[in-house]
């Protein structure tokens, strides 16, 4: 009996450290994802509040109205 209890406790003790494992992984890939989608987000808003700035913007019109401003006209 002492042998199929240590085998229990074993199978026991490996199915915590599989799942330990996979949250680790499932952490580490989504922590990756945001890191990604964030700085994708970022590039995008750069080059979007860039061209705002140089073709779009008005004469003394900041680019947050400039923004305001389209957002309104495309409605």
């Amino acid at each position: 009996m002492v042998v199929i209890e240590d085998l229990i406790k074993a199978e026991e003790k490996l199915k915590e450290d599989i799942t330990e494992t996979y949250k680790k992984i499932e952490e580490g890939v989504t922590g990756t994802y945001k890191n990604i989608e964030s700085s994708v987000v970022e590039g995008y808003t750069k080059i979007e509040d860039g061209f705002v700035d140089r073709f779009l913007k008005k004469d003394n019109e900041s680019l947050e109205d400039a923004k305001k401003r389209l957002k309104e006209e495309n409605r």
